[in-house]
């Protein structure tokens, strides 16, 4: 599975206008799953956002987790984190299928929840609006198949 993790001081979705998921200081968390991808792949996943220690602590450095400042995370399915880029059009099919990614993306969440992390959602596979403030500003991108 494949995150683009983003601090925010707060992050929304909306579909069709309507908000679907809210959050205030926390991770912007967009995930794809790829082709190939387990529960394994998720949990690991979901693991490593709730502990990333990318938050300052009293002396102004990252050394503070998401669990460690008490923020929240809004969780938004990106199939296009699965680009293959080679030419000028981006190919996507090393993406899991969608079944299998709405599958995944929804235990990532639950998985994530589970770690005691307060969390907000897109609405898999639907057009969504995301707005954020990054904070920082701060992206990481996380990889299941570099660990």
């Amino acid at each position: 599975m494949r995150a683009l993790v983003q601090r925010v001081t707060q992050a929304s979705v909306a579909v069709d206008g309507k908000p679907t998921g809210e959050i205030g200081q926390g991770l912007l968390v967009l995930v794809c799953a790829m082709q190939g991808d387990t529960d394994k792949q998720s949990e690991w996943l979901a693991r490593k956002v709730a502990s990333l220690r990318i938050f300052r602590d009293d002396d102004g450095r990252m050394n503070r987790s998401l669990l460690d400042v008490g923020g929240a995370a809004l969780v938004v399915s990106q199939f296009t984190l699965a680009a293959e880029t080679k030419g000028n059009r981006p190919g996507f099919s090393t993406a899991a299928a969608p079944d299998e990614g709405k599958r995944l993306y929804e235990h990532f969440s639950a998985q994530l929840a589970g770690h005691g992390v307060t969390v907000a959602n897109g609405i898999f596979g639907a057009d969504m609006k995301v707005s954020l403030v990054n904070d920082g500003p701060i992206t990481i991108w996380l990889d299941t198949e570099s660990r």
